[in-house]
């Protein structure tokens, strides 16, 4: 019985390479754009029902500068 041995040939860059996939792409970035969308008005609070945060979360939440601390 013989014994065959094979090469794997090194991975080539198929079409340019990396920074041909950039410029690709830099040049997709128009074709991308996502309208804005406009913001769902504030629900106030009197219409939220059944919602239970656990007093260490809303500790948590409270002391963060972004939500009142």
């Amino acid at each position: 019985m013989q014994k065959h041995s094979a090469t794997v040939p090194a991975p080539v860059e198929l079409d340019g390479g990396m920074e041909e996939l950039r410029g690709d792409c830099a040049r997709m970035v128009p074709h991308w754009a996502v309208p804005a969308a406009a913001a769902p008005a504030p629900v106030p609070a009197s219409l939220i029902h059944g919602v239970t945060v656990p007093s260490a979360s809303a500790r948590l939440v409270g002391g963060m500068s972004e939500y009142g601390g």
